[in-house]
């Protein structure tokens, strides 16, 4: 490790930012270290959690057959909620976790452990953008406001994980997939077996995406004690991750089958197309990992953006049919 990656980036920049990315180039630069801090300028956080709320979404609609321009509201207020609140935890994670951060070389640029912004600037940061997806969450049916409420355990407990356990990447899961849960009470004032086994199903899915990533800090993370799962199975990581993603596919496509059953056989069978194609496309990331290229690492996390947006059009068709 070299003096020079050891250091803050040029200009505030965040060393593992999106290139070229709209914080850096267009945000009002008094802003701009206020973004990094919600992880704007590393819009795959938010994607991740969008993910879900889509999915949780698409499966109430099939199952009740049924859809309203209450719908498109709760698909654009869970995407800015997405936003809000990736933004409102990544602040508290960070704020937390401001003298880890200045111990690891991919982290010592955030904006608290550089100096950027102060732990009273980050604590008035968190709480407005925690304020402001509240106001989307009363929009919602009292099941969805409750269930909102409720996702604050887990956001709060997730950053002291990687302190008391192995496998802080579940605590993760249990706060990033929330949205399944949500997103369908948005759509039935009520929560069951569906929504359940779906967000079970995301959790799996986290492992898998979170182990390959915190594969990128072994070697730091060791040094200062911080657990993880890809720490927890090392040369054995991708037999764990061939495990979560097979988890994840089954619980997924039994989550759709509970949605659909009542449907046309052919409406069923395009919505399992859905689990079946994310996959293989969880199958091809597996064949890319190597836990020794972060770059590649970095890249295969990232990829899961369209991991979980690939369902979506085979519950569109499905819903059709």
């Amino acid at each position: 490790m070299t003096e020079e990656t050891q250091m803050p980036e040029p200009n505030g920049t965040v060393a593992d930012a999106v290139k070229d990315n709209w914080v850096d180039r267009f945000a009002p630069r008094p802003s701009r270290p206020y973004l990094r801090l919600s992880r704007a300028d590393r819009p795959i956080g938010t994607w991740l959690l969008y993910a879900p709320c889509l999915w949780g979404l698409s499966l109430a609609v099939l199952a009740t057959d049924s859809y309203s321009r209450h719908d498109l509201w709760t698909i654009v207020g869970c995407g800015i909620g997405a936003f809000l609140m990736r933004g409102a935890g990544c602040t508290w994670n960070d704020i937390t976790d401001r003298d880890i951060d200045g111990s690891v070389a991919r982290t010592r640029s955030r904006p608290i452990p550089s100096g950027q912004v102060s732990v009273k600037g980050a604590l008035v940061w968190m709480i407005v953008q925690a304020l402001l997806a509240f106001l989307i969450l009363i929009s919602f049916y009292p099941t969805a406001i409750i269930l909102g409420i409720a996702a604050l355990v887990p956001v709060a407990i997730y950053p002291f994980a990687k302190r008391f356990t192995w496998w802080p990447q579940v605590f993760l899961g249990l706060a990033f997939n929330w949205g399944a849960l949500l997103a369908w009470a948005a759509h039935t004032n009520s929560i069951g077996p569906v929504p359940i086994v779906l967000y079970v199903a995301g959790i799996a899915w986290t492992l898998f995406y979170d182990t390959i990533y915190a594969h990128q800090d072994t070697e730091d993370d060791a040094l200062i004690g911080v657990k993880s799962t890809a720490r927890l199975f090392g040369d054995d990581s991708r037999r764990w991750l061939r495990l979560f993603m097979t988890l994840t596919i089954i619980l997924f496509g039994l989550a759709v089958v509970l949605a659909t059953y009542e449907r046309s056989m052919l409406s069923l069978v395009i919505a399992i197309g859905g689990p079946w194609a994310l996959g293989w496309h969880l199958t091809w990331q597996l064949t890319k990992f190597n836990p020794d290229n972060a770059e590649g690492l970095l890249r295969i996390f990232r990829s899961n953006r369209d991991a979980g947006l690939i369902p979506l059009p085979f519950f569109a068709i499905a819903l059709l049919v």
